[in-house]
């Protein structure tokens, strides 16, 4: 197996592994920047030089051969101690320069990534930053294909499972979830609210397949009820919008903002545990120990620190 280039790793076979991810030569394509030609072409490249088949037909697709998940086991040890060496490197250099990339889902793209790139561009003038909007499988996507070096998330029915080997993910703070309601709905002069009791409301949610869909019906589905759905949007201020005009309630993350010239208040949940989504920092396996991957984390959780203060804000 080739080593080359600044991956340390052969860019083939980093094309194999987006194969293996998403089935397909077309969406592999995609997710690397290559045209399917060209990902056809490697694959075809590297089955030459390891001297066995990789992939086989299947129907009207493809499927990996025995012989391809044999090398895709030995391709994950071999990127993890390749991303292990470069950050061993990255600490000896001193002053970090060249790019630095970091993703995430809307809110965390929105308030927490911002203040943390300017914090490292500020300090680090020859590090190039750069954040990238993208939805949490999206950021897999990149974190696979080498386009981004640190990745804020949350767990939805379209993201790798915690122990997939390819990636190292940590908790990094748990997002408080807020029921916003019409200013005068019963539940703003209650001192105690929990997700329950909001079962028989009529829900305003994000689109199947959105990650903030996924969010609601979890975190219902915990609270022992199906929630009934009334309409769909996939902005928090939409939603608000249609709060305010009684059409629903919606859940809010404490870390999204919501404009205040409207008649809605949030209304913290009490519960055991109350309702929260939980942010997850991920990076590709071994590159956790990079130094401004270290540094961005602590930079993260100071800002979340002022974000999310302890105590629950009051309804309004």
């Amino acid at each position: 197996m080739t080593v080359q280039n600044d991956c340390m790793i052969d860019p083939k076979l980093r094309v194999l592994q987006l194969v293996a991810q998403h089935g397909t030569v077309t969406a592999a394509a995609a997710a690397s920047h290559y045209t399917p030609s060209a990902v056809s072409y490697q694959l075809r490249q590297l089955a030459e030089e390891l001297g066995v088949p990789l992939i086989e037909a299947r129907g009207r697709g493809i499927q990996l051969t025995t012989a391809a998940r044999t090398v895709l086991r030995h391709v994950d040890v071999l990127s993890a101690q390749a991303e292990r060496a470069h950050a061993e490197l990255a600490a000896l250099a001193g002053e970090p320069s060249g790019p630095f990339t970091v993703c995430g889902f809307s809110t965390a793209a929105t308030h927490l990534l911002p203040p943390v790139a300017a914090a490292l561009r500020d300090r680090h003038p020859h590090v190039r930053m750069r954040v990238i909007e993208a939805e949490p499988g999206r950021c897999f996507d990149l974190l696979l294909a080498g386009d981004v070096d640190l990745a804020l998330v949350i767990n939805t029915a379209h993201t790798p499972p915690t122990g997939d080997d390819r990636f190292h993910q940590q908790p990094l703070l748990d997002d408080p979830l807020d029921l916003v309601v019409p200013t005068d709905h019963p539940f703003t002069a209650r001192r105690r609210v929990t997700l329950a009791d909001a079962a028989d409301q009529e829900w305003i949610v994000g689109r199947p397949g959105t990650a903030y869909h996924d969010l609601v019906r979890t975190a219902c589905s915990a609270a022992g009820f199906s929630p009934n759905i009334a309409h769909y949007a996939d902005e928090w201020d939409t939603g608000a919008a249609l709060v305010a005009q009684r059409f629903g309630v919606i859940l809010v993350p404490r870390l999204a903002r919501l404009h205040d010239d409207r008649p809605v208040a949030r209304v913290p949940l009490s519960g055991d545990p109350a309702p929260a989504r939980r942010v997850i920092a991920a990076t590709r396996s071994g590159h956790a120990g990079h130094p401004l991957v270290t540094e961005a984390l602590d930079e993260i959780n100071e800002v979340a620190a002022q974000l999310l203060p302890t105590e629950a804000p009051q309804p309004r």
